[in-house]
């Protein structure tokens, strides 16, 4: 059922957008209203479909009282059903509020878990899965800090991912990640199960945190990558501490301008993250299902290679081409979050209407 009052609301504001914008305001003004007034723009065409669809069904039924119309009467009430049916689908999905967070890049962090050398080479491989899907949505993949391990395995590292609606797509893989196959040093052929955390951080401007530099320590040290390689004459590595938390933060490139800049952006989208979590947790209280909550705590998918499957379990999803997914094809995983998440708010819309 389409709440007619917020239909009603969402008109009166976008007739005030219009009139503001036509009344020549401010730059900084302009450039709020513009974006708001573009993201209401399709919406409105839609409610404008719905309630022209809603008349013209309306009128058609008037006429089965016409003996000489009845028939093609019924013929075009059982077609306009159909289609105001579909008007009202694509009515309700756009009336989803927005999560103003979806169109942010992101600060992502993948660490081996339990299962020692298998662990840290799972966790490259989901590394490289997300490098492959930024690539498919032509994102910008630029590592930031990593540590790997003696066998080429990564122990932890920290990414930022560029690009338009990263967030909205990747934020559903914050989570544990299991992997259950057969090591290449396991000569029984025993399967094992290993896991990864990643965390999905949607990136933090300067006016979401003001940090006070009092309450950081900055240290520069002398950077190395991995197995050796690029290893600086300066000290160019820059740590940074947030006292009043102890977050930690660290970026190893060769420049040490440039790494005290990154250290700094992730910092802050920590912090951000921090405020937008327990924002969530309190929202989340009186929902009983959590599909994209960020608990990083939580199992959220399983790759079994000895099958060739990947489940989600927050969605009971399962998928027989992990070669695919794990190649960084994840559009119908993402797809099937996004719609479960959509159900969600629909439902909630329908219970507050």
């Amino acid at each position: 059922m389409i709440p007619t009052e917020r239909l009603n609301e969402i008109i009166q504001r976008f007739e005030c957008l219009e009139a503001k914008l036509n009344s020549n305001p401010e730059l900084n003004e302009l450039k709020s209203l513009g974006q708001e007034y573009h993201e209401l723009r399709p919406v409105i065409e839609k409610i404008k479909s719905f309630k022209e669809t809603t008349n013209l069904l309306e009128e058609t039924k008037s006429l089965l009282s016409e003996p000489e119309m009845k028939f093609l009467a019924q013929e075009e009430i059982g077609r306009l059903e159909i289609e105001l049916a579909d008007v009202e689908k694509e009515l309700l999905l756009a009336l989803i509020p927005k999560d103003q967070s979806d169109k942010r890049s992101v600060i992502l962090e993948v660490r081996a878990g339990t299962g020692g050398d298998e662990a840290s080479l799972f966790a490259l491989n989901l590394i490289k899965m997300y490098q492959r899907f930024a690539e498919l949505n032509q994102w910008n993949f630029q590592i930031i800090e990593q540590s790997m391990t003696e066998i080429g395995g990564i122990r932890e590292l920290i990414a930022n991912i560029t690009g338009s609606n990263v967030f909205g797509k990747l934020k559903f893989e914050s989570g544990v990640h299991r992997v259950q196959r057969v090591p290449e040093t396991e000569s029984s052929g025993r399967v094992h199960t290993s896991a990864a955390t990643v965390a999905v951080l949607p990136e933090a401007n300067e006016v979401d945190v003001e940090i006070n530099p009092s309450e950081i320590r900055i240290d520069t040290m002398r950077a190395s990558g991995a197995g050796g390689q690029h290893v600086n004459t300066t000290d160019s590595a820059v740590r940074v501490t947030h006292l009043p938390t102890g977050i930690v933060v660290t970026s190893s490139e060769k420049s040490q301008h440039q790494n005290r800049a990154k250290a700094m952006q992730v910092l802050r989208t920590r912090l951000f993250d921090m405020q937008t979590q327990k924002i969530q947790l309190e929202r989340a209280e009186n929902r009983k299902v959590q599909v994209g909550t960020g608990d990083r705590s939580e199992r959220i998918r399983t790759y079994n290679f000895p099958q060739g499957r990947v489940t989600d379990h927050r969605i009971n999803l399962t998928l027989y081409k992990l070669e695919e997914i794990i190649a960084g094809n994840l559009t119908d995983i993402v797809n099937g979050l996004i719609a479960s998440e959509n159900a969600q708010k629909l439902s909630e819309i329908s219970r507050n209407d």
